[in-house]
Order: C-alpha cells, then sequence, then structure tokens
C-alpha cells in the first residue's frame, strides 16, 4: 500500500485547486520560507481526522479555509483528499484504491468521505488501526511531534509505542468493554430497585383490587341519582336566566343612550376646548405683537437718540473747524503783512538801484572825458581795475548771498519753531485720541459682550418658556387622563362595594345570614372573606374550595344552630357554617414526600394568609390539596400515588381520588376571592391617583408661576437688550469716529515730520553756502589786498598825472560796488516776496478745506434731522397700532373667559351623565354577576357531569328516570350514599389494572436481570483476555523496539547507545517511557540533557527503529531535520534511502542535504501575494543549482 496523489482545493494557503502524485522512493516538498509548503502536512492530518484547531495552527476549524487576499474573494469551504494504493489489501476494504476526502463549510458543518460515500470519523479511525497512519501514529512527523517525544512527559510518548507494538485497536476495544460493563451494571442496579419496588407493591395492590370492585358498584349508583339531580337544577337555573336577561337588555339600551348623550358632550368639550386653546394661541400672538411694537419703538427711539448724538457730535466738529480756520486766517494775514512790508523794501531798493546807475552813469562819463587824456598812462592801471571791479562784483554777490541766506535762515528758523509747536501739538493730540479710541474701543467690546450675554438669556429664556409651555401643556393631559381615570376607578370602586356589601355571587341563603351579622353576635364572615391568597394561586385555591369558598365560619356551635333556624323560620334556603369549636385540625398530612415532587408548590392551607384562629377551618378545608404547577407534574404525581391525592394545579385543573379529573376552559367569573384583593388594589390606585392629581396641580401651579416670573425676566432682558443695542450702536459710531480721527492724525502728523525734515534739509543747505560764501570772500579780499597793491603801486606811478583821474576812478568803483549791494538786495526781497506769495495761496487752500468740511458737517446734520422726523411719525404709527392689538387682546381675553365659563358648565354635564353611567353600569354589573352566577353554578354542574360521569347535558338527557322528580329525596339518596363511599376512604380505581400490570412487569424484569448479569460476566472474561494478549504483545514489541533503536541510534550518531525503559511501579500497559542517549564519547545521560542537535536525532532514531520493525505505507516528515547539523542531515538522508524499501516518503524541507536525496521535487510559491501554487520540478532544480 501506498499514497498515489493528494488533492487541496480551499485548504488555508491553497486558493486554487492542486493534485500532487507521489511515487515509490522520496518526494521533496520545497519553497521559501511561509511559501505554505508546512500546509501540505497539515493538510495530510487534517484530512485523517485532527480535531485539534490550535495543532493546524488555528484558532477554529473555519480557520482552515482560504480566508481571501487583497485581489481573491475568500472561499466558502475547504476540500482535502488522499487516494491510496490498496493492491495489497492491507486496509480491510475490498477496493483496489481507497480515497479518503474531508470537506469543511464557513457555517461550521464538514463531512468525511470514504470512495465518494459519506462516512464517519470513527469509520475512518478504523481503517487505518495498527497501520501507523493516523492523527495520532507515525506516519506523519513534524517538528511538533519531534518537540514532544524531546520535552514530552513519559506518559504522553505512550500512544507512539502503542501504536508500534499494534495494541491501540486492543485498547480501543477494552476501552469499549469497559464502557459497556458500566452501562450494563447501571442497568442491574436500575433493574434491581425497580424490582424491590415491585415487590413492595404486589400484596397491597391485591387487596385493593376488592375494594375497587365494590366502590365501581356504589359509584355507578351515586350516576344515576347525580344525573337526575343535575336534570332538576339546570331546568332551574334555566328559568331564572331568562328573567334576568330581560332585564339586562333594559339596562342595557338605557346605558347606549347615556353613552350617546356622553360622546356628544365629549365631541362639544372637546371643540370648546380647542376655541380655548385656539384663543391662547391669539392671546399669546397679540402679546409677542404688542411686545414686539413696543421693542421696535424703543428701537427707533434709540435710532433717534444716535442720531441727535451724531448731529451734537456735528455741531461740535463745526466748532473745532472755526477754530482752525481762524488760526488759518491769522497765519495768513501774518504772510500778508509780510508781503507787504517785502513789496514796500522791494520799492525802496528798486529806487536806491536807480539813483546809483544815474550816479554811475554820471560818474563813467566823468572818467571816459579823464580816461581818454590818459589812456595810454592808464592801460596798465585798467587791467587791475576790470580784476578789481570782477572781483568786488564776485565779493557783492557773495555778501548779497550771505544776506539773502541769513534772511532765509532766519524765516527758516521761524518755520521750524512753529513747525515743532504744531508738532508737539499733533503728537499731544494723537495721544489723546488714542487713548480716546483704546477707552472706545474697550467700551464697545463691553457693550457687545453685554448684547451677546442678553441675547443668549434671552434665547435661552424662551427656550426655558417653550419648556414651560410644553410641561403646562403635559401636565393638563395628565391632569385630564388623571381624572378620568380616577372616575372611572371610584365607579368601579363604589360598584364592588355594592357587590361587596350585597354578598352579590353567594347563594340567597348565605346573603340572609350576613344580613343578620350585627344582630346575631358570633358570626366571623364567609371563607372567601376571611382569607388572603396571592393573585396568582387565586384559581387554585377557589377550585380548591369549591363550594367551601361559600361556607359562614361562626364563633360556636349555638350561633350555627340559631342561624340555622333563622334560615328555617325565613324559608330563605340552606348554608353550610363552620363553628370554630367544632371543626379541628386535620392531622399531618400523610405524604410528605409528595410535596418535594418535581413541580409541587405545596399543600393549599400553606398557601392561604388568614388569622391564626382559622388554622383548624383551612386545614380542614384545604390541609390534604396539593397545588401543582402543571397538569403533567399533577398528572405524574397522582399516577405515583396511585390516585390517592386530591391535587389541583394553577389553572384550576382537579385530580380527585380515584382518577377524576377535571380541566378544560374555566372561567372564574365569581372571583370571590379576588373581590377583596381588588378592592384594596382599588383603593390604593385611587388614593396613588389623587395623590397624583394633587402633585400635578401643583406641578401646574409651579409651571404657571415660573412662566409668570420667566416673563417678567424676560421683558427687562428685552429692554436691557433694546437699550445694549442703542448703546452698542452709539460706541460704534464713536470708535469708527475715533478710529478715523487717529488715522488723520497719523496722516497730519507724518505731513508734519515730511515738512520738518525738509525745514532741516534746507537749514543744512544754508549753512554750507554761507560756509562756503564765507571761504569764498576771504579768498576775494586775499585777492582784493593783492589787487589794491598792485593798483596803489600802478597809481603811485599815475599820482603825477591828475588828482581828477583818481578822485574819478575811486567814486566809479565806490558806485558800482554799491550798484551790486543794491541789486543783491533787490533779488534777495524778490525771492522773499515769492515765497510769501506760495505762503498765502497755501493758506487760502486750507481755509475752503475747511469751509468745505463745515459745509458737508452741516448737510448731514440737515439730513439726519430730516431722519428724525421721518422716525417719529413712524414711532407714533407703531403707537396706533399697539393701541389696536391692545384692543385686540383685551376682546380675545374676554372671549376666552366667556369660553371658560362654558367649560365649567361642561364639566357639571359630564359629571352628572358620569353618575347616570355608574348607576346603570352598576346595575348591569348585578344582573351580569347574577347571570354569571348562574352560568358559573350551570358551569359548575356541567363540570360535575363531565369530571365524574364525562356526560353532556344532551347525554344526560338520555339517563332521565321520570320517577326521580322529587329533588329533596334525591338530594337525601345522594346524601347517604356518598357517605357510604366516604366510609370507604380512599380507593385505588385502577388497583385491578395496576395488580395485573404490575405482576406482568415483575416477571419481565426478572428475566431482564439474568440477562443481564450473563452479558456482564462474559465482558469481564472479555476484558481479561484483552489484557493478557495486549500484555504479552506489548512485552514483545517493546523489547523489538528497544533493540532496534540501540542499532539505529549507533547509526546515526556512528557510535553510542540508546535506551528505552519503562516508568517503575506503574501498570504495564499505562506506564510511562523515559529515554536515554549515550552518544559517542559522552557518559549514559537523560535525554534532556543532550544539545539540541543531539535530542533530534535521537528523536530520529527512534522514529525510525519504529519504521524499520513495522513499516507504515507511508510518512510524511515536515523538517524534523532542521536542527541538524550538514554531516547529521547528510546521515539522516542516507538512513531515510535505507527505509524507502518498505516505507514510501514524503519530506518537506530546505535543507539542501534532504534534496539531493529526494527522488522527486514538488516546488511550493507564492507567485500571487497569499495563493500557495505548484511549480515544475526543472525551476526547482534550476534554482537549486544557481
Amino acid at each position: 500500500m501506498y499514497l498515489k496523489s493528494m488533492e487541496l482545493h480551499g485548504f488555508k494557503s491553497f486558493a486554487n485547486k492542486i493534485v500532487l502524485d507521489f511515487h515509490n522512493g522520496i518526494t521533496g516538498i520545497v519553497g521559501p520560507n511561509g511559501s505554505g509548503k508546512s500546509n501540505v502536512a497539515d493538510a495530510v492530518r487534517w484530512v485523517l481526522g485532527e480535531q485539534s484547531a490550535r495543532s493546524l495552527r488555528g484558532a477554529a476549524m473555519t480557520d482552515v479555509i482560504f480566508s481571501g487576499t487583497e485581489n481573491r474573494k475568500p472561499l466558502s469551504y475547504a476540500y482535502v483528499s488522499i487516494t491510496l494504493d490498496n493492491s495489497d489489501h492491507v486496509l480491510p476494504v475490498e477496493y483496489n484504491e481507497v480515497t479518503i476526502a474531508r470537506r469543511v463549510y464557513r457555517s461550521g458543518e464538514s463531512e468525511y468521505l470514504m470512495n465518494g460515500v459519506q462516512c464517519r470519523l470513527k469509520d475512518v479511525n478504523e481503517l487505518f488501526y495498527d497501520t501507523g497512519i493516523g492523527k495520532e501514529g507515525y506516519s506523519i512527523i513534524g517538528q511538533g511531534q519531534i518537540e514532544r517525544i524531546l520535552s514530552g512527559k513519559p506518559e504522553e510518548r505512550r500512544e507512539l509505542f502503542d501504536e508500534a507494538v499494534g495494541i491501540v485497536k486492543y485498547k480501543k476495544r477494552k476501552a469499549a468493554a469497559i464502557k459497556k460493563l458500566h452501562e450494563e451494571e447501571d442497568d442491574l442496579e436500575r433493574i434491581r430497585d425497580i424490582l424491590g419496588e415491585l415487590e413492595r407493591q404486589v400484596g397491597p395492590l391485591e387487596k385493593q383490587a376488592e375494594t375497587a370492585r365494590e366502590f365501581l358498584k356504589k359509584r355507578d349508583a351515586l350516576k344515576r341519582l347525580d344525573v337526575n339531580m343535575y336534570l332538576l337544577d339546570m331546568s332551574r337555573l334555566e328559568e331564572e336566566n331568562t328573567e334576568n336577561e330581560k332585564k339586562y337588555r333594559i339596562a342595557k339600551d338605557q346605558l347606549t343612550a347615556v353613552y350617546a348623550q356622553n360622546e356628544t358632550i365629549k365631541k362639544q368639550f372637546a371643540a370648546l376646548e380647542e376655541k380655548i386653546k385656539q384663543a391662547d394661541g391669539v392671546i399669546e400672538q397679540l402679546r409677542n405683537e404688542m411686545s414686539e411694537t413696543d421693542l421696535k419703538k424703543e428701537k427707533l427711539e434709540g435710532q433717534i437718540r444716535l442720531l441727535e448724538e451724531q448731529i451734537r457730535f456735528a455741531d461740535e466738529s463745526e466748532h473745532s473747524l472755526a477754530q482752525r480756520k481762524q488760526n488759518l486766517e491769522d497765519v495768513k494775514a501774518e504772510h500778508e503783512k509780510q508781503k507787504l512790508d517785502y513789496e514796500k523794501k522791494k520799492q525802496e531798493v528798486e529806487g536806491q538801484l536807480r539813483a546809483i546807475r544815474e550816479q554811475l552813469v554820471e560818474a563813467k562819463k566823468s572818467y571816459g572825458q579823464v580816461e581818454e587824456t590818459i589812456a595810454g598812462a592808464n592801460a596798465t592801471i585798467e587791467k587791475d581795475n576790470r580784476l578789481l571791479h570782477q572781483l568786488l562784483n564776485e565779493k557783492a554777490d557773495l555778501k548779497s548771498g550771505q544776506q539773502r541766506n541769513k534772511t532765509l535762515r532766519e524765516q527758516t528758523t521761524i518755520r521750524r519753531s512753529q513747525l515743532t509747536q504744531r508738532i508737539l501739538s499733533r503728537k499731544t493730540r494723537e495721544e489723546e485720541l488714542a487713548r480716546t479710541f483704546e477707552t472706545a474701543h474697550e467700551q464697545y467690546l463691553e457693550i457687545t459682550e453685554k448684547v451677546k450675554n442678553l441675547k443668549a438669556s434671552l434665547e435661552e429664556m424662551q427656550q426655558k418658556d417653550f419648556e414651560w409651555r410644553s410641561k403646562r401643556q403635559e401636565a393638563k393631559d395628565q391632569l385630564s387622563g388623571i381624572r378620568e381615570e380616577l372616575t372611572k376607578k371610584r365607579a368601579r370602586l363604589d360598584s364592588l362595594k355594592n357587590i361587596a356589601e350585597r354578598y352579590e355571587g353567594y347563594g340567597h341563603a348565605i346573603r340572609k345570614v350576613m344580613e343578620q351579622k350585627d344582630e346575631i353576635h358570633g358570626i366571623h364572615g364567609v371563607v372567601a372573606d376571611l382569607i388572603h391568597v396571592e393573585k396568582r394561586y387565586e384559581v387554585a385555591i377557589e377550585t380548591a374550595l369549591g363550594g367551601n369558598i361559600q361556607n359562614i365560619v361562626t364563633e360556636d356551635e349555638a350561633c350555627a344552630k340559631e342561624l340555622i333556624r333563622f334560615l328555617k323560620k325565613g324559608r330563605h334556603g340552606r348554608a353550610t357554617f363552620l363553628p370554630l369549636t367544632a371543626v379541628k385540625k386535620r392531622e399531618e398530612f400523610p405524604h410528605p414526600k409528595a410535596l418535594k415532587e418535581p413541580g409541587i408548590i405545596g399543600l393549599a392551607d400553606e398557601l392561604v394568609s388568614h388569622d391564626k384562629i382559622y388554622d383548624g377551618i383551612l386545614s380542614s378545608l384545604l390541609g390534604r390539596v396539593i397545588v401543582a404547577d402543571t397538569i403533567d407534574h399533577a398528572l405524574a404525581l397522582a399516577k405515583n400515588y396511585h390516585y390517592t391525592l386530591h391535587i389541583v394545579t394553577l389553572e384550576g385543573e382537579y385530580l380527585r381520588p380515584g382518577g377524576g379529573l377535571t380541566g378544560g376552559s374555566f372561567k372564574n367569573n365569581s372571583n370571590l376571592l379576588g373581590r377583596g384583593r381588588e378592592l384594596d388594589v382599588l383603593k390604593e390606585e385611587i388614593a396613588q391617583l389623587e395623590e397624583q392629581q394633587e402633585e400635578c396641580k401643583k406641578r401646574l401651579d409651579e409651571v404657571e408661576t415660573a412662566r409668570t416670573l420667566l416673563a417678567e425676566d424676560k421683558k427687562e432682558v428685552e429692554h436691557s437688550l433694546s437699550e445694549a443695542r442703542l448703546e452698542e450702536n452709539t460706541a460704534g459710531l464713536t470708535l469708527r469716529r475715533s478710529k478715523e480721527q487717529v488715522e488723520e492724525s497719523k496722516k497730519a502728523f507724518g505731513s508734519l515730520e515730511e515738512e520738518s525734515h525738509n525745514i532741516e534739509a534746507q537749514l543744512r543747505e544754508i549753512d554750507e553756502g554761507e560756509k562756503k560764501a564765507t571761504e569764498d570772500l576771504s579768498q576775494l579780499d586775499e585777492k582784493e589786498k593783492q589787487l589794491n597793491q598792485e593798483i596803489a603801486d600802478n597809481q603811485r606811478i599815475l599820482a603825477e598825472i591828475s588828482d581828477v583821474v583818481n578822485q574819478n576812478r575811486e567814486n566809479v568803483s565806490k558806485i558800482q560796488v554799491q550798484e551790486a549791494s543794491i541789486e543783491a538786495s533787490v533779488k534777495n526781497v524778490e525771492e522773499n516776496l515769492e515765497r510769501i506769495v506760495l505762503e498765502i495761496a497755501k493758506d487760502q487752500e486750507n481755509i475752503a478745506s475747511l469751509d468745505q468740511e463745515n459745509l458737508d458737517n452741516q448737510k448731514g446734520s440737515d439730513e439726519k434731522k430730516a431722519q428724525i422726523q421721518e422716525i417719529k411719525k413712524t414711532i407714533e404709527a407703531a403707537g396706533k397700532n399697539h393701541d389696536e392689538l391692545k384692543t385686540s387682546y383685551q376682546k380675545a381675553l374676554e372671549q376666552k373667559e366667556e369660553w371658560n365659563t362654558s367649560h365649567k358648565g361642561f364639566f357639571d354635564q359630564k359629571e352628572k351623565i358620569a353618575a347616570d353611567i355608574t348607576g346603570l353600569e352598576k346595575e348591569i354589573y348585578r344582573l351580569e354577576s347574577l347571570r354569571e352566577k348562574n352560568e358559573s353554578s350551570s358551569t359548575g354542574l356541567n363540570s360535575y357531569m363531565w369530571e365524574q360521569y364525562e356526560l353532556t347535558l344532551h347525554a344526560a338527557k338520555e339517563l332521565r328516570d321520570e320517577s326521580l322528580s322529587d329533588a329533596s329525596a334525591l338530594r337525601k339518596e345522594i346524601k347517604e350514599l356518598k357517605n357510604s363511599i366516604r366510609m370507604m376512604g380512599d380507593v385505588n380505581v385502577h388497583a385491578v389494572e395496576e395488580y395485573a400490570e404490575v405482576s406482568q412487569r415483575y416477571t419481565f424484569l426478572k428475566t431482564q436481570h439474568d440477562d443481564l448479569m450473563d452479558t456482564k460476566e462474559k465482558l469481564i472474561t472479555v476484558i481479561e483476555e484483552l489484557d493478557t494478549g495486549m500484555r504479552e504483545q506489548f512485552t514483545a514489541g517493546f523489547a523489538d523496539i528497544q533493540r532496534e533503536f540501540d542499532a539505529v541510534f549507533k547509526q546515526l550518531f556512528g557510535g553510542g547507545h540508546g535506551k528505552l525503559e519503562l516508568m517503575e511501579g506503574e501498570d504495564l500497559l499505562e506506564s510511562g517511557i523515559r529515554i536515554i542517549a549515550q552518544p559517542p564519547g559522552k557518559r549514559l545521560q537523560n535525554m534532556m540533557q543532550l544539545s539540541g542537535g543531539e535530542k533530534s536525532l535521537t528523536a530520529i532514531a527512534l522514529l525510525f527503529a519504529i519504521q524499520n520493525l513495522k513499516p507504515s505505507p507511508f510518512c510524511l516528515l515536515d523538517e524534523i531535520e532542521a536542527a541538524l547539523d550538514d554531516s547529521n542531515v547528510d546521515r539522516f538522508a542516507g538512513y531515510l534511502h535505507k527505509l524507502t524499501k518498505n516505507t514510501q516518503f514524503i519530506v518537506i524541507t530546505h535543507r539542501r542535504g534532504t534534496m539531493n536525496s529526494a527522488d522527486r521535487l514538488y516546488g511550493i510559491t507564492m507567485q500571487e501575494k497569499g495563493i500557495s501554487t505548484l511549480v515544475s520540478v526543472n525551476l526547482i532544480e534550476d534554482k537549486l543549482d544557481a
């Protein structure tokens, strides 16, 4: 036998279907880490029945299904199959090929298949017993198994050796035999218990059967009498029902009419409430509109105040502009004065220049006459004079320039002083404006925050007002609902009180006796009134009491006798009395174990609350009645106690002694037990509703008060918000104006600074010109001195010519100097005059600008005054609108008050109709109670007939005996016969059948007991034989493995010793196995003391030894040589080849030595991320060669 092929689809990383074909020898499966090659080993282990998801490296078994990748969807199932060649029929099946398959779905469902036919895991396990193949065998060895051999406890290695020596199947058989033996012993124990119980039942049942026959005869006689009494009672009840039904229909018609009237009133009431609600809406709307009108007026008045403030500010600006204009006019006047002075000075200098020029003409004329005379003599002097004249002109020009510079410097200094004063003034003004702006900005932010807070407060108040309105409506609705519910509850309470006071639902005699309660001493009351029962037990207790619920408890027999005389005297009928002095407590319940049976709640008298003095009464009535939760538990208990118990269920089924069973549709119409409880509940509910009503009224008052206070606060906040918004507008305007002034001041300050810089530059230029003129004058003075010296020299030469010539020459020179000086003065005056004219023009331009600004302010003031008039008209119109709204508001209030008056009238009508409805409902309830009472009586009679005899009314009529028409005589006979039956006590009516059944069952179980004893003896023999065979087989097999292990160890290690030992003091078939190794050159030591490689090689030696002794058809090794070095890998591969004679090997590896020893290679790789694929052998070989 060998492994032919393997198919995987959807298992772990094998998303695509792949098939691996295997041959004899060694097949290697290689691939990089993470490629999925170890998933092949997991697949073989899984298909052979591995049940541990953790062993398969998962958390759940569905984890083996391909879970998808980024590009591939997950699959819905995983499938693996292996095909084995079984031509040598190693496997105990007739097929030459065996295919084992396993499939698991994402739902968790899985299946095993053998040659395509579904099978069990057990079938797969049994197929491979003692072949070495299987999840617990040694045909699949991975690193986990090696680790378990190396590190596991000696007991955990046992499974490997059991499989190797071939005793696994015997152990399984022994386990199955032991399990079967335990089951047989359990069955024997149960049968012995049952036989003992049956032996105790046979004797008493024989006696009970005789009593049962007599009882059945008397019961048949009682049936005949009961049926005829039943027919007489049903006839009487039918007559009473006919009369009551007529009265009921009349009351019902009257109630329908009153209901119709009530509906009409309700609709009118609802319509009126809708009108009131609409009126509230109109009033609220008018109030809001009035509030909006007031707010609008306040806003407009605020706008007026704002405009007036702006006009006042414009007036103040006009005054400031006038002051600035006056200052400019003063400056202009000063400039005009300077202009006049310069013009006057210009005329004077020009006159001097004309006079000097006339003198110069005369002097030149005289000098020319003399010059002509002495021309020749003065040729040399003339040259020097020309030079001197030129020098003097230059000097005059320089002096004239110095004078101009001096004048300009004085004027510029004056301008600088004025400009400095203006700069200081402007800087002070700018600081004041900055402080004003900062203050205005802070005020604006403060007011803005105030407006924001007021808005938030107003929105919060509006939200609160909405919430309060919702709460008010909610409280009104709740109050209306409470009042309606209270009316219903009170009506129901009154009705129940009347019913309780009149003892409706009780018999006529009972009512007559209870009417005498205050007259005759000693009446305690009816049983129903003296006990209290939880609601869930009411049906059961009322069923258990039956007619006894109307029994009357008295102080003693004397009181009971007096009441009986009263009933006889008035011919009021009959009643049952329970004197406290006569009725005694029953003996303890004789079957206490029955109370511990499943589903049994307890004895009925223990589930009832009552005064201690009534213990005897309740014990007598309920002390022997058991309460069960369901009919199934009741039937089981009754059967166990041979139908000798009284049992009731929570749903009202009644099981009587003898086997009678009452059940079906049970209607507890009289509800005598629940009546008192309902009264208490109603009183409590009414008290709660009244308390809720007061709380609701209080809450409504609180809501109204809160709304009033909120409205006042809201109005206050709205007024504050209006004022704050006005302040915000004013502050905003002030802030903007202040900002504009700061910007204008900064702009003017910049202009002043620029002008100051220009003046300083001009002064520096004047200083530099004056310095240069001084230097030039000094040079000219030096040249003049030289020329004068030359002229003096020449003049000494010409002194002899003529004093006149000298005089004329000096006079001309003097006049020329004066002319040059005067010309310079004229030029200086003209320049100053030109500058003053420019200053005057600039002053005029500034004055015109101020006039235009003043004109704009006046125009703006006029426009704002016009706006104020328009706003006042709007305020006047708003006032008129407010008056109209106020008038509409008063009318709406008056209309609402009128509707509220009508609303109160409706309440009176509703109360009267409610009283009529209550009266009629009480009458209808009384008639319904009578009908229900009769129906209850009829039902009780019908139930009695069915429970006792399984007869319907129609069937009972067929049994009528006309001779039995005297009801009184019938009752007497029935009573006597019942007493006779009662004297017989509890009778097991099924005793005859039970006796026969128990006898038959006893014989059958005795036979079974003997058969089980035989089977037990046989199983013990089988287990002993298996133990003997397994011990012998294990002893021989273990010795063989020891010898083979030592031999293989020496071959793999190249010497040394390997030894196996059984744990001492333990059972041979369960003892653990210790591995001891002695590698070459080392002492014999425990395996745990070896190195990692030595331990791995030791474990491999053990596995190879087992394979030598008992080869498995195929063996899959999953990287078990990973811890070995290269030399040991070569030894491992070489020995592996020796084993291929008897075993086929599939080796998953990444070691080159192992790969080289393989006869065939499969490569597993991930060409697509997350998906393992099979690649060609040549490709793998190419990779290995590389």
